[in-house]
């Protein structure tokens, strides 16, 4: 079997344990939070490289984002990605999912062939889980979600899935596109080698809307059929209180309670 050429797909993302949201605007505040690069796009790295490892062949990440995107890039090549490309220009700017699908399949293709692309099932800061899938309809690609397992078999992928009432075996020929679970893999500690190799100024290539060579109004906020009306955080209200009698009899009290909050 010849060697893969895999492409991953990364996102850095706002640290959600410390996101706050504007009042005003009702979109996230940023300023001071620190970003992160997602969790489950470090399984798909992990993925990706654990093939490269047992079949050979390269790894590419391709990200989207603003320039200080490049240190969720820098971070996957000291796992030991191979290149990094990042896709930045104002242009993309307020990108709806459809349209970073769009972005971001575009920039794939300006990478020559490929084999398999892996992404993380989804992003915590969106939770759509619609990017993966969209990239796979945009370069015409069969797609298979929430995998927990990817192993290659004579030119095709032999994927498990791990649903919610089940476990599914599926078999797709390559080129395809997989998303991958959290719980597929434990990503690895960069290495000092390839740490070293992270802090090469030239480590990470540059796309630009220029380069992707489409109309401008494919791009971006005004060509996104979809926005965000409004961002809130949740009210939270607690209440304590304490029951009084025998066991059989705060039990009952208890569970009354319960269905009438509805939750029996």
């Amino acid at each position: 079997m010849k060697e893969l050429t895999i492409i991953v797909t990364v996102k850095q993302v706002p640290d959600t344990a410390e996101v706050r949201i504007d009042p005003e605007t009702n979109s996230l505040m940023r300023e001071g939070v620190p970003s992160i690069i997602n969790p489950e796009d470090l399984n798909a790295v992990e993925a990706a490289l654990s093939l490269k490892e047992q079949y050979g062949g390269t790894v590419t990440a391709v990200t989207m984002g603003p320039p200080q995107a490049q240190e969720v890039l820098e971070e996957v090549v000291a796992m030991g990605v191979d290149r990094a490309v990042l896709l930045t220009d104002r242009a993309f700017a307020g990108s709806d999912t459809l349209v970073t699908a769009f972005t971001l399949s575009r920039g794939i293709m300006k990478l020559g062939t490929f084999d398999l692309i892996i992404c993380g099932r989804q992003a915590i800061d969106g939770d759509t889980a619609q990017v993966g899938p969209q990239v796979a309809s945009f370069l015409d690609l069969p797609q298979v979600t929430y995998a927990d397992r990817i192993e290659i078999v004579d030119d095709c992928a032999h994927v498990q899935r791990s649903l919610e009432d089940c476990t599914e075996l599926v078999k797709v020929c390559l080129p395809a596109l997989v998303t991958v679970l959290g719980g597929i893999n434990r990503p690895r500690h960069p290495s000092l080698y390839n740490i070293e190799k992270a802090c090469d100024e030239t480590c990470v290539s540059i796309m630009g809307a220029g380069d992707l060579k489409v109309p401008a109004s494919m791009l971006g906020l005004n060509a996104s059929p979809t926005g965000v009306k409004k961002i809130f955080e949740p009210e939270r209200t607690t209440e304590c209180r304490y029951l009084s009698g025998d066991e059989k009899e705060m039990a009952r009290t208890l569970i009354n309670h319960l269905k009438d909050q509805s939750i029996l």
